[in-house]
C-alpha cells in the first residue's frame, strides 16, 4: 500500500530573534536546520539577526523552533506579541546592546595587553632579559579572555560538524599560540638573550621566532571589527526602529459624554477618538467633527500640512497641528497604514536578494576550501622553507580568509536602503525589486491623480437640442449627472457632485458599467453618465449624460497638472526611462497634459479601458521594453501587477498598493524618481561591497599562501574589510530626495 502525503494545513508565521550569529555561514546553518523540519519554511538574516518562519502549527510549535535554533548552538527568542513593533525593537536592541558592551570590554582589555606585547616584539632595543616569557603571560590572557567569543562559537559549531569564520579565527590564533609554546618550551626561543624583530611579511627566521604578538593583535583587531559591526548594524536599523515606534501609545476616546484615556492596543474599529492640537492621531480613521491641519511628514516626507474636515481620511502617527478633531477609527492594530509600512520594510529586510543567495552559496563552501588551502600551504612550506615559515603562512591564510565581509555586503545595504526609504515615505517591498529598477527602461504613467492633481472641476455644461430627450437647462443636466454620480468616489464624480448646489433628484437602481460610466433610474428614465460619442472631444475631460440611451448633453471638466510633474518626468528621463502616458481620458485632454509635462504626443495612449491597460503594458513588453507602471486607482492594479516594476502612489487605492512593488506614500511624482534612484544606489552599494569582499580574499589569500603576509597584518586587513563594508552601506543614510 502506497503512503499518501497529506497536505499541510494553513501555515502560521513566527518571527524569531537569533543571537550568537557571527557570519553568514551561521545564518545559513540556522536556516538549513529550520528548513529540514517538515512543514517549515524559514529565512534567516544575519544583518537583522532574525528568522522569519512559516510553519504548520499541527506538527510544530514555536517552542520546537526555538529548540532547533538553540540546538544549532545559537540563542533564540520570539519577537512580537500585543505590541509587536515595540517588542521587536526593544528585545533586539537589548540583545545587541549587551553584545556590544561585552565586545567593547574584551576589546579594551585585549588592546591594553596587546599593545606592550606588540611593542616588545617589534623593537629589539626594548627586549629585556626573559621578555619573551612576559609576552607569553600577556598573550595567554588575550588568547583565553579576548578570544573566548570566537573559541566558544567554534566549539559549538564543531559539536555539530560545522565550520564558520570563527573556526578560521580559532584555528589561526591557536596555531600561532601553539607554535610559540613549542618554540619557547621545546625550541630555543625561551633562552635568555633571545631577540627578534617585526617584518611586513611572514618571517623566515629560525625556530626561535615566536608569534605571540600576532595572537594578541589579531584577536584585538577582530574584536574591534566585530564591535564596529554590531554598533553599525544598530545604526543601520535606526530608521526601521523609528518607523515602528513613531505611533501614539495612548488615545483619548469618547465613552458616552465623557473622555477616557486608553492604550492604543485597546482601540476598536468604530471608536471615536479625540485628538487635540499637537497630539498624534492614534490610528487610521475618518474625521467626524472639527477642522485642522495634519502634519503627515513622518509618513509621507511631505513638509506641508494637509487640511482636514469632516469626511477626510487621516492616518495614524500623523500629528494634529491646529484644531480639535474627532476621528472615527476605521483601522486598528496590524491593519493600520503604519503597521503595514513596518511589515513591508521588515519583510524586505528579512528576505534575500538573488545576489545575496549567490554570496550565501559561496560562503557555504568557502570555509572548507580555505582550510584545505591552509593545509596545502603548510605542507608546501614544510618542504621548501622549514617549520616556522610553514606555520606562519598557514596561519596568515586562515586569518585573511574570514568571509565576514561577504556575509555583510548585501543585507547591511538593504537594511540601510529600505530604512532610509521608509523615512522618506518610499516603501520597497523586497530586495529583488532592486534588480528590477536597474533593468527598467520604460515607465508608464497614469494621468489622473498621478501626473495631475486628481481634483477635477466642472468648466462647461452643454445640453443638446435633441427633441427625443427634450431641451434641458445646464442646471437640470448637471443635476441628473450629480444624482447618478453621488455614490462614486471617482474624481470626476466628486467634481460633478460638488458643482451642483441644488437638491438632487431621487435616483435608484445604480449600476456601474466598467469603462462606460454609471447608470441609475431617475423619474422612470435610465440616466447614464459616461464616455460621450466620438466628435465631442474638447481640451478637457468630456463626460456624456444619456437619457434612455440618447445623449442629452456633455459636461467638460479640467484637472490641473501637479506643479512637480514636469520636473519629475525630466528626472525620470535623466534616469534613462522613456515616459508613456496611459489614460482613460479623451485624446485631446491627454495630449494637452502630455505636452505640458514633456511627454511625446506619440507616446500617449488615451481612451483606454481598465482591462486595456494590461494589454498596453504587454505590448510594450513584447517590443522588448522593460516596463515600470505608476498608478493609484483600482483600475491600475492589474497593470501594476503585469508590469516588470509596479509603483503605487500612496494616496491611491489599497488594491493598487497591494499589487505594486514600490509604494510612494505621498502623492508626488517626484518621489517616484527618488524611489528609482534610491533602489539603484542601494544596488550599486551592494555590488561595491561584494566586489570589495571578494577582491581582498582573491588577492590576499595567494599572498598569504606564498608566505608574504604577516598574520598580524592579515588580521588587520580582515577586520578592516568588514568595517569598510558596513560603513559603505551606511552612506545610504545620507540619500536625499531631489529638490
Amino acid at each position: 500500500m502506497t503512503d499518501v502525503l497529506q497536505p499541510h494545513g494553513p501555515l502560521a508565521h513566527l518571527d524569531l530573534g537569533v543571537t550568537g550569529m557571527t557570519c553568514t555561514s551561521c545564518s545559513s546553518r540556522v536556516e538549513r536546520k529550520l528548513n529540514k523540519v517538515e512543514g517549515v519554511e524559514a529565512t534567516v538574516n544575519f544583518a537583522t539577526e532574525s528568522a522569519s518562519v512559516s510553519y504548520d502549527p499541527t506538527t510544530t510549535t514555536p517552542a520546537d523552533l526555538i529548540e532547533i535554533v538553540e540546538g544549532a548552538g545559537y540563542g533564540a527568542f520570539t519577537v512580537g506579541g500585543e505590541d509587536k513593533e515595540e517588542s521587536t525593537s526593544t528585545t533586539t536592541e537589548s540583545a545587541r546592546d549587551a553584545e556590544a558592551a561585552d565586545l567593547l570590554q574584551r576589546t579594551l582589555i585585549s588592546g591594553a595587553l596587546s599593545l606592550p606585547l606588540m611593542v616588545l616584539s617589534m623593537v629589539p632595543a626594548l627586549q629585556f632579559q626573559h621578555w619573551q616569557w612576559a609576552c607569553l603571560v600577556l598573550a595567554t590572557i588575550v588568547y583565553i579572555f579576548g578570544g573566548a567569543p570566537f573559541h566558544r562559537a567554534t566549539w559549538a559549531n564543531l559539536k555539530h560538524g560545522a565550520a564558520t569564520m570563527d573556526t578560521l579565527i580559532t584555528m589561526g590564533t591557536t596555531a600561532a599560540y601553539a607554535w610559540s609554546l613549542y618554540a619557547l618550551f621545546l625550541g630555543n626561543a625561551g633562552m635568555p638573550g633571545m631577540t627578534m624583530h617585526m617584518t611586513l611579511r611572514s618571517n623566515d627566521a629560525q625556530m626561535d621566532h615566536i608569534y605571540l604578538e600576532s595572537v594578541g593583535m589579531v584577536i584585538t583587531f577582530l574584536l574591534l571589527g566585530r564591535w564596529f559591526e554590531v554598533k553599525a548594524k544598530g545604526r543601520s536599523s535606526e530608521a526601521l526602529t523609528k518607523l515602528l515606534t513613531m505611533g501614539a501609545k495612548d488615545a483619548t476616546v469618547l465613552r458616552g459624554e465623557s473622555e477616557q484615556r486608553i492604550p492604543v492596543s485597546d482601540l476598536r474599529v468604530g471608536d471615536i477618538i479625540v485628538v487635540r492640537p499637537g497630539e498624534k492621531i492614534a490610528t487610521d480613521g475618518v474625521v467626524t467633527a472639527g477642522h485642522s491641519a495634519v502634519d503627515e511628514s513622518l509618513l509621507t516626507g511631505e513638509s506641508l500640512p494637509v487640511e482636514v474636515s469632516p469626511g477626510s481620511r487621516v492616518t495614524g502617527a500623523t500629528i494634529n497641528a491646529s484644531g480639535r478633531l474627532e476621528v472615527r477609527a476605521t483601522r486598528v492594530g496590524s491593519d493600520t497604514v503604519l503597521a503595514q509600512m513596518g511589515k513591508l520594510v521588515t519583510d524586505a529586510q528579512a528576505s534575500k536578494a538573488p545576489i545575496q543567495r549567490l554570496a550565501d552559496r559561496i560562503a557555504g563552501v568557502f570555509v572548507p576550501i580555505v582550510i584545505a588551502i591552509a593545509l596545502l600551504t603548510l605542507i608546501a612550506h614544510l618542504f621548501v622553507g622549514g617549520t616556522a615559515p610553514a606555520f606562519v603562512a598557514a596561519v596568515a591564510v586562515l586569518i585573511i580568509a574570514c568571509p565576514c565581509a561577504m556575509g555583510l555586503a548585501t543585507p547591511t545595504a538593504i537594511l540601510v536602503g529600505t530604512g532610509r526609504g521608509a523615512e522618506l515615505g518610499i516603501l520597497i517591498k523586497g530586495p529583488e525589486i532592486l534588480e528590477s529598477t536597474r533593468q527598467i527602461d520604460t515607465i508608464v504613467l497614469d494621468k489622473t491623480g498621478t501626473i495631475t492633481e486628481g481634483q477635477m472641476s466642472v468648466t462647461t455644461v452643454t445640453p443638446t437640442d435633441s427633441p427625443i430627450v427634450g431641451a434641458r437647462t445646464e442646471d437640470e443636466l448637471l443635476g441628473l449627472a450629480a444624482a447618478v454620480e453621488k455614490g462614486s468616489k471617482h474624481p470626476i464624480a466628486r467634481a460633478i457632485v460638488a458643482a451642483y448646489d441644488g437638491e438632487l433628484p431621487a435616483a435608484d437602481n445604480f449600476k456601474e458599467l466598467p469603462g462606460q460610466g454609471i447608470e441609475a433610474t431617475i423619474g422612470g428614465s435610465r440616466i447614464r453618465v459616461g464616455r460621450p460619442p466620438a466628435g465631442y472631444e474638447g481640451t478637457g475631460t468630456q463626460v456624456g449624460v444619456f437619457v434612455d440611451g440618447t445623449l442629452a448633453g456633455t459636461i467638460e471638466l479640467h484637472d490641473h497638472v501637479k506643479a512637480s510633474s514636469a520636473a519629475a518626468i525630466a528626472r525620470l528621463k535623466e534616469l534613462g526611462l522613456e515616459p508613456y502616458l496611459l489614460t482613460g481620458d479623451n485624446t485631446n485632454a491627454a495630449q494637452a497634459v502630455a505636452r505640458e509635462v514633456g511627454i511625446a504626443v506619440s507616446d500617449v495612449q488615451a481612451e483606454v479601458m481598465p482591462e486595456d491597460k494590461v494589454d498596453a503594458v504587454k505590448r510594450l513588453q513584447a517590443e522588448g521594453k522593460v516596463v515600470a507602471m505608476v498608478g493609484d486607482g483600482v483600475n491600475d492594479a492589474a497593470a501594476l501587477a503585469q508590469a516588470d516594476l509596479g509603483i503605487a502612489m500612496g494616496a491611491g487605492a489599497d488594491v493598487a498598493i497591494e499589487a505594486s512593488d514600490i509604494t510612494v506614500m505621498n502623492n508626488d511624482l517626484g518621489s517616484v524618481a527618488d524611489s528609482v534612484r534610491l533602489a539603484r544606489q542601494t544596488l550599486r552599494i551592494i555590488k561595491g561591497n561584494l566586489f570589495w569582499a571578494f577582491a581582498y580574499n582573491i588577492i590576499l589569500i595567494p599572498v598569504a599562501a606564498f608566505g608574504l603576509l604577516n598574520p598580524l597584518l592579515a588580521g588587520l586587513a580582515m577586520a578592516f574589510s568588514s568595517v569598510f563594508v558596513v560603513t559603505n552601506s551606511l552612506r545610504l543614510r545620507k540619500f536625499a530626495p531631489a529638490e
